[in-house]
C-alpha cells in the first residue's frame, strides 16, 4: 500500500521517514520529494508498505503526530 505523507519538515530525509514507519511493518520505500533545482524537500513525500494492515496501522498511529517540529499528515496516495 502507497501512503502520501505531507507536511513534512525540510530536514526530513528519506531515512528518517523510513524510521518512521518502520516500527509498523516492512516498509518497500521511502521517498522525500525534492526540488529538482534547489535539491530542497518540497515538504512530502510518500511511503510503500506490504500489506494494508499495517499501513491502516501506521496512519492511524502516526497521522497528525508531531515530527521534527511539524505535525505529519498521511492518507491513502492516489494513483498516477
Amino acid at each position: 500500500m502507497n501512503m502520501y505523507v505531507s507536511n513534512l519538515g525540510i530536514h526530513i530525509s528519506d531515512a528518517d521517514l523510513r524510521g518512521l514507519f518502520n516500527p509498523f511493518g516492512t516498509v518497500y520505500s521511502a521517498k522525500v520529494i525534492t526540488d529538482k533545482i534547489s535539491g530542497r524537500s518540497r515538504g512530502f513525500g510518500f511511503v510503500e508498505m506490504a500489506s494494508a494492515s499495517e499501513a491502516a496501522m501506521a496512519m492511524h498511529t502516526l497521522d497528525g503526530k508531531e515530527v521534527k517540529g511539524k505535525k505529519i499528515a498521511i492518507s491513502v496516495a492516489k494513483e498516477r
